[in-house]
């Protein structure tokens, strides 16, 4: 039973993060002045949401395979080798408050959004296997599913594009290029 509230636990965590991340993303290029105020309000958590983020995926990871006995597969470790590389350096940056790790971050929550969407097409899709599963450990088999759908790849998936939205929509930067472009349009 508990491990049954620890996977509905982390799919609700997984539809929150997507769900927010589409309402930034939504929020960044739809303008406005809610929009606007949506993005600068939270572009001082630009680094520290995504190191949250990528600690939580972390840990449920790890108790999944070591609590539960779930047998990470090998599109699985691809993705943790992103993730856990992530939750590492996003803390550190976090605690800095060092934005120059943003490219760095990027790159490895793209790669990682990018496996752990194909992970979850896969699953839906077995005929799309390119050789990378292995028979005792299949990447097309969920352990489990969530609403019919969230599955760990779809969980790493969501935390990888929740980081991506984190690190380029809701950064300061942006923040400037929203408020520039506001008063341009107003002038």
């Amino acid at each position: 039973m508990a491990n049954e509230a620890f996977e509905m636990f982390f799919a609700l965590l997984a539809l929150l993060a997507l769900a927010g991340s589409l309402a930034i993303v939504a929020a960044r290029f739809a303008g406005g002045r809610a929009g606007r105020s949506l993005i600068a309000g939270l572009a001082p958590l630009s680094i520290a949401v995504p190191a949250l983020v990528t600690s939580v995926s972390m840990v449920g990871s790890l108790y999944f395979s070591e609590a539960v006995g779930y047998r990470p597969c090998v599109l699985c470790w691809y993705q943790r080798i992103a993730m856990y590389s992530l939750a590492i350096i996003l803390v550190i940056a976090a605690v800095r408050k060092d934005r120059a790790i943003v490219p760095y971050a990027t790159v490895l929550a793209a790669v990682g959004a990018g496996i752990a969407g194909y992970h979850w097409l896969l699953e839906r899709w077995p005929s799309l296997d390119t050789g990378t599963c292995s028979a005792d450990a299949p990447c097309s088999v969920p352990y489990f599913e969530v609403f019919g759908f969230v599955s760990l790849a779809f969980m790493a998936f969501s935390a990888f594009v929740a980081v991506l939205a984190f690190l380029w929509v809701v950064s300061p930067s942006s923040a400037a290029t929203i408020e520039t472009e506001s008063e341009s349009v107003s002038h």
